[in-house]
């Protein structure tokens, strides 16, 4: 099966894709049955092949979907056609942090103090919930932080990692410039842990 804006993906219509990535495709889409936007993350079809990856999906995934915090982006549904899987978000309407840097270095007006200690104290309070749950990230970085319409900062891409498989993931993250804000551990292929996001986020800071 193939994946473009304009097909249906389950019960999901693809409407625009967002995006491309090393491991997934992201469409902006409508979800009929709710009468909502949603995001969809659409894994790549190679990774199905890998060994154990139907469980590791269906685990992570579902462990995902119990993370309920004002700063994480909620997963709302996980499922698969054939080889594609997928995972369905709420959409968010704004900007990453990423893009937000890039534009406030080119116009030279940089995040304020005051700001810079909002938005980490926010992410930061996600991570610490999370790592209550015994969750770890293992991607903190600054295309991870999207920012609502109201500015509010949300964590998404959690559980990615796990699902793909660490090893995997720190080779194609090497590709992707993800490495930049990975723990020495994770970048030697190392699995990481809590300790592997707060360095994460330090960096970030």
């Amino acid at each position: 099966m193939s994946v473009r804006a304009g097909n249906m993906l389950g019960k999901y219509r693809l409407v625009e894709k967002l995006g491309r990535g090393v491991m997934a495709e992201v469409y902006r889409a409508y979800d009929p049955g709710l009468n909502r936007r949603v995001a969809v993350k659409v894994l790549h079809s190679f990774l199905a092949g890998e060994e154990d990856f139907l469980g590791r999906f269906e685990r992570e995934a579902t462990a995902m979907t119990r993370l309920q915090h004002p700063n994480i982006v909620r997963i709302l549904d996980f499922d698969h056609e054939g080889d594609l899987y997928y995972i369905v978000m709420e959409f968010i309407d704004g900007s990453t942090l990423q893009a937000e840097l890039r534009e406030r270095s080119r116009m030279g007006q940089p995040f304020d103090p005051k700001e810079t200690a909002r938005i980490l104290t926010a992410i930061g309070n996600a991570v610490d919930y999370v790592h209550g749950k015994g969750v770890v990230h293992r991607d903190l970085k600054p295309a991870n932080i999207m920012f609502t319409s109201e500015g509010e900062p949300m964590l998404t891409d959690f559980g990615i990692a796990k699902i793909v498989g660490a090893k995997r993931y720190t080779m194609t993250g090497a590709i992707s410039g993800t490495p930049t804000y990975m723990s020495p551990e994770q970048g030697q292929g190392e699995r990481g842990d809590e300790r592997s996001d707060i360095y994460s986020l330090g960096v970030i800071l």
